[in-house]
């Protein structure tokens, strides 16, 4: 089960559209952050719900197979991770501090760690320190 906070998140960040742009990182993107053609068709909020449903349980089982000790701490910690796999990838995860912070429960250097993921196109992203300060607060509140 998907905590409520990574939809949330997702949903928040993401916001939604029926069409598809192209988002900071260059990948043509639709509905709620779903990577898709950039000839994709328009689509319902039902149907970015079903994509957003896909991509959050996809990034639950690439975070609880990096970082498998967050299942057995707080939800609202794996739900913030969830979102960090969701918006960067696996691959971030998996090569960073972060998740040796994670994996070795130094849960109060986590909301440090989240914090220098702010960059996109070499470039500090507005949107991307008010999502990491949100996801840091999640931490930070439950320690």
């Amino acid at each position: 089960m998907i905590p409520r906070n990574a939809i949330d998140l997702a949903k928040t960040f993401e916001g939604f559209s029926s069409t598809v742009y192209l988002c900071p990182a260059n990948y043509f993107t639709i509905g709620y952050g779903h990577r898709c053609n950039k000839d994709h068709a328009r689509i319902t909020k039902e149907q970015a719900l079903e994509y957003l449903e896909q991509d959050l349980h996809n990034a639950y089982v690439q975070t609880v197979s990096l970082c498998p000790k967050l299942i057995t701490v707080n939800e609202t910690w794996l739900g913030a991770i969830i979102d960090f796999v969701f918006n960067l990838g696996s691959g971030r995860l998996k090569a960073s501090t972060l998740r040796k912070k994670i994996n070795s429960e130094q849960w109060d250097e986590v909301p440090e760690q989240l914090n220098k993921w702010v960059y996109g196109g070499g470039r500090k992203l507005k949107g991307l320190v008010l999502r990491r300060a949100v996801e840091a607060m999640y931490f930070k509140e439950n320690l």
